[in-house]
């Protein structure tokens, strides 16, 4: 049987918590949110590890606060995908690596930096999933990787070597445009990943030319992912204060429908299908989210709960 997973990308987002539609008065602790949270989800994503790396307490905290077949999804951190990092938000340990120069900048790229520096990242990303993966609750570090992240065969061979760096754990590949989704190179791409065992992110986001990728349903692992970014598309590479600014966006039942038989077509091809919801402006993901569960054939169970198709 195929199991889907319906979740949101976020249980702590400042807009979700003030604006008062998902939590219940008096859950005001991050102990609270999330038991609550785990009660309407079986399945969250983590977006704070792509700003700061995971910590082994955290994982420790989830898996205590969560029931037994709940399953996080965890973002890489931006250096591990070529995305600029925020020097103030690495670990004391990972900046005392730092070269002066680089010390000094409030943001830093994986290409300028030594590699003991990025193998202690690495390892502390062992480390610090390492109790989410030992009690089943890993669901997969993801990676999402940039618009300047293009096809090229450099890149190709850094994609194809992510089972290597986290042995193992299931690992799912995000392209925000790059060229790896294009007419010409898509059928490579999925190959690429099917080689190397990782899961394909399947995206409804805005299209922008040059820095989105077309809604592609495909799977390339037992594992099978679709990530909901809204479709935004005056606000897809705004700078904003907020990052839930970027992805205000209220899906239509119209909309959520166009990928019920999408989703539903993963779950004969892979054994799981993680369906998350990244427009995280109030509760509007949560909404979408159990919105999308009832249409899959779910309910709006007080406790969590998968979805099952058989496998052909």
């Amino acid at each position: 049987m195929s199991a889907i997973l319906v979740g949101s990308c976020s249980w702590t987002d400042p807009s979700l918590v003030a604006c008062g539609g998902f939590y219940p008065p008096g859950t005001c602790t991050a102990e609270g949110r999330l038991r609550y949270y785990a009660t309407r989800f079986p399945l969250v994503e983590v977006d704070s590890t792509y700003y700061a790396p995971p910590t082994e307490r955290n994982s420790v905290l989830w898996v205590a606060r969560t029931p037994p077949s709940f399953v996080f999804d965890v973002k890489a951190h931006a250096l591990l995908t070529k995305h600029p990092a925020e020097v103030n938000l690495l670990p004391t340990a990972l900046r005392g690596l730092l070269p002066a120069w680089a010390a000094s900048q409030r943001r830093v790229y994986a290409d300028a930096l030594p590699d003991e520096l990025l193998e202690l990242l690495w390892e502390t990303h062992r480390t610090a999933l390492a109790p989410l993966a030992a009690a089943g609750k890993l669901g997969a570090v993801l990676f999402q990787f940039p618009p300047w992240f293009v096809r090229s065969r450099a890149n190709a061979a850094y994609v194809s070597g992510l089972p290597g760096r986290l042995p193992g754990w299931k690992l799912a590949i995000e392209f925000r445009g790059g060229g790896w989704m294009e007419p010409d190179s898509a059928t490579r791409t999925l190959n690429l990943l099917e080689r190397a065992g990782l899961a394909y992110v399947c995206v409804d986001e805005p299209q922008v030319s040059d820095a989105s990728t077309p809604p592609t349903v495909a799977a390339t692992a037992e594992l099978a992912m679709v990530r909901f970014h809204g479709r935004n598309l005056r606000m897809w590479n705004a700078k904003t204060q907020a990052a839930s600014e970027r992805f205000k966006y209220l899906y239509s039942d119209e909309e959520l429908h166009e990928w019920v038989p999408r989703v539903q077509e993963l779950a004969t091809q892979a054994r799981t299908v993680h369906v998350l919801f990244n427009n995280n402006y109030e509760d509007w993901g949560m909404r979408n989210a159990a919105r999308m569960r009832q249409m899959l054939g779910g309910s709006e169970p007080r406790e969590p709960q998968t979805l099952t198709l058989p496998l052909e």
